[in-house]
């Protein structure tokens, strides 16, 4: 990938930085929930980085990650629906942006049962901090929304490590710029 093309990608991302989870209305249907994960930079980040360990580990791994993550979300929202309590939840999602970025930047190979444990368990506080966001109402559709926006994201992260193949320093020091996205994230 040309530098050029990776800076019209990031210009075409920078947007999302304007909107923040805080204070943003609530609203929702399916509308609110596909813009919901694109609104939060520790979710768009962690999203396209599950899309891009897929890519990088390949094999059975570039479906079953976003699979088991979106799945997961799922059911991560469920809890949260349904009045569950889950604690740390900012923090955990922070410290799935910081691991993802660490594996993706180390290009960890870890057995297929691992990796989706790691995003499955990621994946609960994801969708239980989504579901947060949700009015009574609407949560159906907008839960429906925001998973079709995940896999969106996670096949636009496996589109991005994919244009890198032939290009693994980059990939490599992408996830650890997410990984120190992620400290950041876990010290704010």
């Amino acid at each position: 990938m040309k530098a050029r093309h990776l800076f019209t990608l990031t210009l075409l991302l920078l947007p999302t930085l304007a909107l923040a989870h805080p204070g943003h209305d609530n609203g929702s249907g399916f509308v609110f929930g596909i813009l919901h994960p694109w609104s939060g930079l520790d979710h768009l980040i962690a999203m396209l980085a599950v899309g891009m360990w897929g890519a990088q580990l390949g094999g059975r791994m570039r479906w079953a990650l976003p699979l088991s993550f979106v799945t997961m979300m799922l059911v991560g929202a469920a809890l949260g629906l349904g009045g569950a309590h889950l604690g740390a939840v900012e923090q955990s999602i922070a410290a799935s942006v910081c691991v993802l970025g660490l594996l993706l930047g180390t290009a960890v190979r870890l057995p297929l049962i691992a990796c989706m444990a790691l995003t499955s368990c990621f994946a609960i506080f994801h969708g239980y901090a989504h579901a947060g966001e949700a009015t009574a109402g609407g949560a159906v559709l907008y839960t429906a929304g925001f998973a079709t926006s995940t896999a969106l994201l996670h096949a636009l992260g496996f589109g991005i490590a994919m244009a890198l193949r032939e290009h693994q320093r980059v990939l490599r020091w992408t996830g650890a710029a997410i990984a120190l996205s992620g400290v950041a994230m876990l010290i704010a």
